[in-house]
């Protein structure tokens, strides 16, 4: 079954400025009117006719349609539809000409390919992904992420002091509060979590002024609740999470609600009428940026993280976590003792 956080993670934590596309759609008059229709589909949630639309847009543009052949990486990647997304990469390399574009086009495509290989379980995926990320940084010698995407498909490939070394690159080319930055570090030290299912990266500046980031967080059981005040089902699981909050509150566990609310004074004034006292964020939402990171759609939404950073349990609607819970405190106790044995 495919995981509900989006499959291209990776495009969407790492975003490349190197190059400012303007390119528009087809131009052919066939071509615009699929394309048109493929947007038309995307506004009723039909991404699948949407694609159709848009190979069928990019084949009557001669394939030289930009924008057609992006939302076929994108829906590509979406559906697991992997020949279209290959495809349209492959054409929308055949047409760059700038360094700098011709750079980011191999990164796009060891993105896809990454991406594609843990869908497939296929190391020769990852070969290539790694081959894509050389032809960037040979393109474009000064580009952080496509040191990352590297780093990530020789890990996945096994050869983690290769890994090590491309994530060492991309840190030092990142300001430390940069919270891609932060789990490169922590790849860095422990390669192995590159093959996890890892919680994306994120910062956020909570309701009291602290700021986070989900590495920031390493060594803690993490429970991201996704809620907002007009949401009736969050309201009525608010009492269990509030007695989550108090159950655990001297345990290495970490609470952080994040509210989809739009209204910024009726969301704090909820939070003190309701005395919810744990980490709280409002992400402004769907579209905010941590709930599209992890996927959000219905609500209440929680993730149960471990103090790897590793995803554990996601629940849609109000769930009994208190088991969960427990078994990785303990586990992050486990860790805890041989810090605190170094310390003494």
């Amino acid at each position: 079954m495919r995981s509900v956080l989006p499959i291209f993670l990776l495009a969407s934590v790492l975003t490349p400025a190197l190059a400012q596309d303007t390119a528009g759609g087809p131009t052919d008059e066939k071509a615009k009117k699929s394309y048109t229709k493929g947007l038309d589909d995307l506004k009723t949630h039909n991404a699948l006719f949407a694609l159709d639309e848009f190979k069928k847009a990019d084949k009557q543009d001669g394939g030289h349609c930009r924008a057609c052949q992006k939302q076929m990486i994108k829906y590509g990647m979406e559906l697991g539809e992997w020949k279209t997304a290959e495809q349209a990469v492959e054409e929308m390399i055949a047409d760059t000409k700038e360094p700098k574009d011709v750079a980011i086009a191999h990164y796009q495509f060891a993105v896809l390919l990454i991406a594609e290989g843990k869908d497939k379980h296929k190391q020769e995926i990852f070969s290539r992904a790694h081959e894509e990320a050389v032809k960037a940084l040979t393109a474009y010698a000064n580009f952080p992420e496509a040191n990352y995407v590297d780093g990530t498909a020789l890990a996945y490939l096994g050869q983690d002091d290769a890994a090590k070394a491309k994530f060492e690159e991309f840190a030092k080319a990142k300001p430390a509060e940069d919270p891609t930055r932060q789990r490169a570090i922590r790849f860095i030290n422990r390669p192995e979590l590159v093959r996890a299912k890892m919680a994306p990266p994120f910062g956020v500046t909570t309701m009291d002024g602290r700021k986070i980031s989900m590495d920031d967080l390493q060594g803690k059981v993490v429970l991201l609740d996704f809620w907002a005040t007009w949401c009736a089902p969050c309201r009525e699981a608010l009492p269990h999470i509030r007695n989550v909050a108090k159950k655990f509150k001297d345990e290495p566990l970490v609470i952080l609600s994040v509210s989809l609310d739009g209204n910024e004074q009726q969301w704090k004034d909820f939070i003190g009428k309701n005395e919810m006292t744990w980490l709280q964020y409002r992400d402004g939402g769907f579209t905010g940026p941590v709930s599209r990171l992890f996927s959000v759609t219905a609500i209440p939404h929680t993730f149960t993280i471990d103090a790897d950073g590793v995803l554990q349990e996601e629940h849609i609607g109000d769930a009994s976590i208190e088991g969960k819970l427990k078994k990785l405190i303990v586990r992050a106790r486990e860790l805890q003792a041989p810090q605190s044995s170094v310390a003494k």
